[in-house]
């Protein structure tokens, strides 16, 4: 089964848009995410229409961050593209008649409901600032002549 990778995409180049300018083009970030420019507008077309993004059309437009790291939360940005499904797994059959799968159902569906809150919770604790000090503190430990990828 195929990943989303949406919410990880639109965290990584949120997280750079700051070094990389005060305005960012579609082009730019599809270089930096080796993804067609396309792809990458109807991504952040939901972060736009959350506030957290901005855009300017024509000559020297772009995107550019509508809100501060501190201020924006992953839940924020998840909530912005859709609230994809967080999990693949689910019931065979949502009304079954068997007693059985009855059972798995009511199992699986709370183990189910316990994790997403759980992992909800934690996206709504975790603001960009927090993992863009993680990354800077990352980044010290790397010795300067063993540069390593940050994208």
């Amino acid at each position: 089964m195929r990943r989303d990778s949406r919410l990880s995409v639109a965290l990584h180049v949120l997280l750079h848009m700051p070094e990389l300018g005060p305005v960012v083009t579609s082009e730019q970030m599809g270089r930096l995410l080796k993804a067609n420019p396309v792809v990458v507008r109807r991504t952040m077309a939901g972060l736009r229409e959350a506030g957290i993004l901005r855009s300017e059309k024509g000559h020297g437009g772009g995107w550019s961050l509508a809100r501060k790291l501190e201020s924006v939360t992953l839940a924020d940005v998840y909530e912005a593209l859709g609230a994809p499904t967080l999990f693949s797994i689910g019931p065979r059959d949502e009304s079954p008649g068997c007693f059985v799968e009855q059972a798995v159902n009511g199992a699986l569906g709370k183990a189910l409901e316990d994790a997403e809150a759980l992992l909800l919770a934690r996206l709504r604790g975790t603001t960009l600032a927090d993992v863009a000090a993680s990354v800077r503190r990352d980044a010290a430990r790397v010795p300067r002549s063993g540069s390593r990828r940050t994208s």
